[in-house]
């Protein structure tokens, strides 16, 4: 069982090193479309990413039409604050792709607009702006992980010193 998370136009290393660390721990693909506010080499998307990038799958594309060009056939999910449907009311399949925008200005509205049945957001209160971009990816990607029984993820952990 394996995800696609999208992440459009970066802008903040530090949330893209969290989010690919989380990708590799959930053996999900990660696929970056530029432009980007950084380089793949800053410090700071390196530090957030730790030692975890060995286990990551990345791709890159230059534009969102090169990623559905060579995604075409794919499903796609668009995550949004503006969006009307909530994300625990997808039922998440098997190579599924959820899109996440910039941290600014999140995804295009023309492509929320032309994919209205496939926008997802998860719930919070009316005065509030956003979810940070690194914490939305986990709540929803994991949604989609526990859906299928966290298949191919190790559930159970276990003490260092003592047994359980």
């Amino acid at each position: 069982m394996s995800y696609n998370v999208v992440l459009v136009e970066p802008e903040i290393p530090q949330n893209t090193g969290n989010i690919a660390r989380t990708c590799a721990v959930t053996n999900t693909k990660l696929h970056i479309v530029k432009p980007m506010g950084f380089e793949i080499t800053d410090a700071k998307l390196k530090r957030a990413g730790l030692d975890y990038w060995h286990f990551l799958g990345v791709k890159y594309y230059e534009n969102i039409d090169e990623f559905f060009e060579i995604n075409k056939g794919g499903r796609f999910f668009f995550s949004t604050t503006k969006a009307v449907n909530n994300y625990c009311d997808v039922k998440f399949c098997d190579n599924d792709f959820i899109l996440f925008g910039k941290e600014t200005k999140g995804l295009d509205e023309a492509l929320l607009k032309a994919n209205k049945e496939h926008c997802i957001r998860i719930p919070m209160i009316d005065e509030a702006r956003s979810l940070n971009l690194s914490n939305s990816v986990a709540v929803v990607l994991y949604e989609a992980l526990r859906q299928q029984n966290f298949e191919g993820l190790k559930e159970k952990g276990a003490l260092t010193k003592f047994e359980w």
